[in-house]
């Protein structure tokens, strides 16, 4: 199950990421909404964890976009 984490602080990432895939997630990272959004639109994903507070684009906006 292909899972993205849209995320910019670096500790719940290391702390995230890890955990996910030991629960059998295959985990892709975004670390702002710009980068969050793109890949949103070109890849296929599972499940979404989506940060509101983002850096260039927040994460409603990219909600809204999806």
């Amino acid at each position: 199950m292909r899972l993205l984490l849209v995320e910019d602080d670096l500790v719940q990432v290391n702390n995230l990421k890890p955990a996910l895939s030991r629960a059998g997630y295959a985990v892709e990272v975004a670390l702002d909404g710009i980068d969050g959004a793109f890949k949103i639109r070109e890849e296929e994903f599972d499940a979404i964890v989506l940060d509101l507070g983002l850096p260039k684009k927040n994460g409603l906006e990219v909600l809204q976009e999806m």
